[in-house]
């Protein structure tokens, strides 16, 4: 898979944008704030229906502007795809697959698989909990449908759960028969989201291992650990429900469920947050991004977009050539990248033989340079 062609208008600070992209390698390349981050967010926003950095569509759109469109034409599995998002102030989002618009975004996602790799993952690392299931969710969700919508579920039911534990505090009352139907249709849903996310985590741990040691040279150790308060029975799941209602009532939220689950990252025996340097950090980022992809793309068969911002920034020599390896080594699909140094990325990828095409991005504007073979 491959994106061709992106056209881009009133998106942050692109007053318009038309771009011939090439197959392999795509380096944005400008100052800090010029607009290079922002293209590839525009990709993001193409792949998974909404941007990487900021969540409130709204926001997205230049300032002054009645609406935003990105756009672009992708080659997958042989065949051509049109992909659109337009956003217009005050009204619902239109995303469109074909000129045919989605019923629910939702089955848009995983069609055209990303990965991100920014310098804002660090909240990964340093973040809370949510921070990391949200990982877990973007990446099964890109292969596993029943796990997308077991999710969705999920996530509205807690709400309506939770108002009801506010909705009795407030009032001073409780009733656990109101809570009874929710339990009921959280569970089911919930195991389905726990084995998954088991399965998951098993299956990615090896090739996440492998790639921290390629690109660390294999002198640290490193974990990833799966935490959870429950197991892929959903009975047990209800009866663990039930069983903490007293602490939810006190608390006026729920207490035990899959939305408590958390992602253990480890250098060694110790936490990587709080023993991991800047540079082992950023190599672990790198490498769960990595292996993200590499999993995905065994997951659907499809090649995911690699989009890299500033991703030197905090990594050595060293690991930056056996990244420039990985990316270019044949098994990686189309890679967009940004960097404030208008050489550093095409000279480095010249000297793999990679096919490079480089554009220059000015306040907003970006333009094509010769491209590089």
């Amino acid at each position: 898979m491959r994106l061709e062609h992106l056209h881009l208008v009133h998106f942050k600070n692109h007053a318009g944008a038309d771009l011939s992209l090439g197959p392999q390698v795509n380096c944005f390349l400008g100052d800090n704030g010029s607009g290079k981050t922002n293209v590839l967010d525009a990709v993001h926003y193409l792949c998974l229906c909404k941007s990487y950095f900021n969540p409130i569509d709204a926001q997205n759109i230049a300032h002054n502007e009645p609406f935003m469109l990105v756009q672009g034409d992708f080659e997958r599995l042989g065949a051509q795809e049109r992909v659109s998002c337009g956003v217009q102030r005050g009204a619902k989002k239109q995303f469109k697959r074909n000129e045919k618009a989605y019923k629910r975004l939702a089955d848009h996602v995983g069609r055209f698989p990303a990965v991100m790799i920014a310098p804002d993952d660090s909240a990964l690392i340093q973040g809370g909990s949510e921070m990391r299931r949200k990982w877990m969710d973007a990446v099964i969700s890109q292969y596993d449908r029943t796990y997308l919508d077991a999710l969705i579920d999920v996530n509205k039911a807690l709400v309506q759960r939770n108002a009801l534990l506010r909705y009795f505090a407030e009032n001073r009352t409780f009733d656990a028969g109101m809570l009874a139907p929710w339990n009921a249709r959280i569970a089911p849903n919930a195991a389905v989201i726990a084995k998954a996310r088991k399965s998951f985590i098993d299956e990615f741990v090896p090739e996440f291992l492998s790639t921290y040691a390629e690109i660390s040279g294999g002198v640290e150790h490193v974990g990833l650990t799966l935490t959870t308060q429950v197991n892929e029975d959903s009975q047990a799941i209800e009866s663990k429900m039930l069983a903490s209602q007293d602490e939810d009532r006190r608390l006026r939220r729920t207490t035990v469920g899959v939305h408590k689950d958390d992602v253990v990252f480890s250098l060694g025996d110790h936490l990587l947050k709080r023993f991991g340097s800047q540079g082992q950090q950023k190599s672990f980022l790198v490498a769960l991004r990595l292996a993200q992809l590499s999993f995905i793309e065994s997951a659907t068969g499809v090649k995911p977009i690699l989009l890299l911002d500033d991703i030197f920034d905090k990594i050595d020599e060293k690991r930056v050539e056996a990244l420039m390896k990985r990316v270019t080594n044949g098994t990686f699909g189309q890679v967009f990248i940004t960097d404030t140094h208008l050489g550093r990325i095409p000279d480095m990828f010249a000297a793999t033989g990679a096919d490079v095409r480089v554009f220059e991005v000015r306040q907003g504007e970006v333009v094509p340079q010769k491209a590089r073979a």
